[in-house]
């Protein structure tokens, strides 16, 4: 169990910051960059869910727990040492990715075929939940980029996938199931 009795504690205040296992990495590290992306993805669902209600402010909630996991897992570095770990590390696993995939085909059930991209807005959760999308797309190719470095555990890329995935999907369930999606018309302003 976390427990923060002071918030500051002026360890970081040279430029680096502790990793989930000790170790001291420049606060622009590539892991650091990969589990910063998450918290704040996590605080722009936080503004996302004052637009949502009932399902998909359940739904959102999951996620921010989620994403709490993921930076859980991207800040503890040597996955070969998971097994002598005194706690086993928290890492993200396949059943969560399981989920965000059956939510995402609950939702596109009722969503007409798109013919065109959509253009983010419509409604404002909707502007809302493709921020979020874009969010998780740049943490996603972060995590990428730090994967091609150090190891990492392949299920959080799978994770972020799936999740820009989901937020898209929701933003046209949140569009009155497409309804009010605003499509991108080719070459309009030529």
């Amino acid at each position: 169990m976390v427990v923060l009795n002071k918030i500051y504690t002026r360890t970081g205040d040279k430029g680096d910051t502790a990793l989930g296992n000790g170790a001291r990495v420049a606060k622009h590290d590539a892991r650091v960059n990969a589990y910063g992306t998450s918290d704040e993805l996590n605080a722009f669902i936080g503004v996302a869910r004052l637009e949502a209600a009932g399902d998909m402010d359940t739904a959102l909630s999951r996620i921010q727990n989620d994403l709490f996991d993921l930076g859980a897992d991207l800040c503890r570095p040597e996955m070969d040492k998971d097994a002598k770990a005194e706690y086993p590390p928290l890492r993200i696993a396949q059943s969560q990715v399981d989920r965000l995939e059956s939510e995402i085909d609950a939702m596109n059930k009722d969503l007409a075929a798109l013919r065109s991209f959509v253009l983010p807005g419509g409604s404002a959760l909707a502007a809302h939940l493709h921020v979020c999308r874009t969010v998780a797309r740049r943490g996603e190719r972060l995590t990428t980029e730090l994967a091609t470095v150090e190891d990492i555990n392949p299920v959080v890329v799978t994770y972020l996938n799936r999740l820009s995935d989901w937020f898209f999907v929701a933003s046209r369930h949140a569009n009155d199931n497409g309804a009010k999606d605003v499509l991108w018309v080719p070459g309009a302003n030529r």
